[in-house]
């Protein structure tokens, strides 16, 4: 199996004076419904962390009892929750290219991992899972394609016997999140893995969970350490499912919409520069020639953006590219048309 380096991400990219493309995080600042929970939280630091209250407050988001949300530190938490919990898991296949944290979790606790790479446009085909896989992981929309798979083709690889985990944590940068699973409670095996930190910029504050059925989150829950989530991230969970912000939510894709819109057209205007699939989140992955020379070129000019070549799947001409405000994209585009002009021939 290629050798990747699977524990690069996007945050090491990003340098003191560079414009930060590279992490797919929200840049804005918290609401008051949002920051004003999280400062009153910390007046109760002398208690241990109860989940009681933001445990029900997202299973009522998603329509789902309390028994079947586990509240976890930052999304990534929940992988390794996985890879040691299911240990007696015969043939675990990860979906790439992805997010490498589910693969290396997965490693780091003795699996030995199939990988299915999908070719572009990087679109789901059921048919390319193998049927004996007991253990299945992609995402959905995807990192770093951005491609969004069909609910429908999603939901056709569970069956019983096989635990089947859809990362979600960026379904909430689509209008409605129309190809999220997180309400299904019909479907054999899965787990629904959901973050707060892309949308409400809680990249330190570490809180996440997942949407599994009763026994397999308490199956979860006992592989991992006590009071695991802190009371701010506590206060924060609640908050985010509220429906004020589930509404506030909705409001933010659309924006998002109009600004990957804007990122689009002017990548499609620079001359060798391919874009990947279709994208439908908060980032674009593209490729150019000379993909590593331009990326340190572009860091030259100020900007920072995330190399594709840690991705099982992609190689060193693909880098990803974090969708901002029109003035941040447009300066970020007459960079790039100048990085590629440099580029050898």
């Amino acid at each position: 199996m290629t050798a990747y380096d699977l524990g690069h991400h996007g945050d090491v990219e990003v340098a003191s004076g560079l414009v930060d493309l590279a992490v797919n995080v929200r840049q804005a600042t918290l609401p008051g419904w949002l920051a004003g929970p999280i400062h009153d939280s910390l007046t109760r630091l002398d208690a241990y962390p109860d989940g009681t209250a933001a445990r029900a407050a997202v299973a009522a988001r998603h329509g789902r009892e309390p028994g079947e949300v586990l509240l976890t530190a930052g999304a990534a938490q929940a992988f390794t929750l996985l890879a040691q919990a299911l240990r007696d898991a015969a043939h675990p296949v990860v979906v790439h290219p992805q997010f490498t944290e589910p693969e290396a979790a997965l490693l780091a606790a003795g699996h030995r991992v199939e990988r299915v790479l999908l070719p572009e446009p990087y679109t789901l085909d059921p048919a390319l899972v193998p049927d004996d896989a007991d253990l299945v992981l992609l995402g959905n929309p995807t990192n770093p394609t951005s491609v969004a798979h069909p609910a429908e083709a999603v939901a056709k690889l569970a069956r019983p016997g096989r635990v089947l985990v859809v990362d979600e944590a960026f379904a909430d940068t689509i209008p409605g999140e129309p190809l999220s699973l997180a309400a299904r409670r019909d479907l054999p095996g899965l787990v629904v893995v959901r973050s707060l930190t892309k949308t409400w910029a809680l990249a330190g504050l570490r809180v996440g969970y997942l949407l599994a059925a009763p026994e397999l989150v308490r199956r979860l829950a006992a592989v991992q350490p006590l009071w695991p989530v802190s009371t701010p991230a506590l206060a924060a969970a609640a908050a985010c499912a509220a429906p004020r912000a589930v509404a506030a939510e909705e409001e933010i894709a659309h924006e998002l919409a109009v600004r990957r819109e804007h990122l689009l057209a002017g990548l499609r205007g620079i001359p060798g520069v391919h874009v990947a699939g279709t994208p439908a989140s908060s980032f674009v992955l593209i490729r150019v020639r000379d993909g590593l020379g331009v990326r340190e070129r572009l860091r030259g000019l100020g900007y920072a953006v995330r190399r594709g070549d840690t991705f099982p799947g992609l190689g060193p001409d693909w880098l990803r590219v974090a969708v901002r405000a029109e003035p941040v994209t447009d300066a970020f585009l007459a960079a790039l048309a100048a990085a590629l002009h440099d580029a050898p021939a």
